[in-house]
């Protein structure tokens, strides 16, 4: 049986589309339980519609919980989510969230799209890149599981640098979710690692 995946989406939803693709394409043995955007007018909520999947805007942690036990979701891929949410104790360890930068830097509240890109060229960064974790405390905290780097050119621009990271991102998220719900996500001292 496959696991059912709750998508928690922000805006225009790409990672959401990615994610959609890998199940068409058998890369990710899930389905979609439920997309929750924290936002009504973006377009990750007319991709939930045109994809069939139920949709709902909420910012509410105990909305979002009751929505995850409605529709029985067993898992969680945040895409592109940008409130704060600490997932439950009942939620630990099955949320994951793509991160546009190599975590620790250029993390945490008011990171996220192109803030973070503008950052990494403000800091003359000679590499950049994505990073999958779990989801779990303050913004971007939680315990890395995947890492990819991408150069950054002297002629980069934000657009140019989101363009890399994100083909990276994915290329790396479908397989993070496929661990995830397939549970080979080990750890051992606080940390993390994904089984081969």
């Amino acid at each position: 049986m496959n696991a059912r995946l709750a998508i928690l989406l922000s805006g225009g939803g790409s990672t959401y589309a990615n994610l959609v693709e890998a199940i068409a394409d058998g890369r990710l043995a899930a389905e979609i339980a439920v997309v929750i955007s924290s936002r009504r007018a973006v377009q990750g909520v007319q991709r939930a519609n045109d994809h069939g999947h139920p949709v709902f805007v909420t910012r509410d942690p105990a909305e979002i919980a009751r929505l995850l036990a409605t529709h029985e979701a067993s898992h969680v891929a945040m895409c592109g989510w940008t409130r704060y949410w600490d997932p439950p104790p009942q939620w630990q360890g099955k949320v994951v969230n793509i991160h546009p930068s190599l975590l620790p830097s250029f993390g945490g509240r008011g990171f996220y799209g192109h803030h973070v890109h503008a950052a990494v060229l403000a800091q003359g960064c000679k590499l950049s890149g994505c990073t999958a974790h779990l989801v779990q405390g303050d913004y971007d905290t939680g315990p890395i599981l995947a890492q990819e780097a991408v150069p950054v050119y002297p002629h980069d621009t934000v657009e140019s640098l989101a363009d890399r990271v994100q083909a990276l991102e994915r290329a790396i998220y479908p397989g993070v979710v496929q661990a995830l719900v397939s549970n080979r996500i080990r750890e051992q001292d606080g940390r993390y690692w994904i089984e081969d």
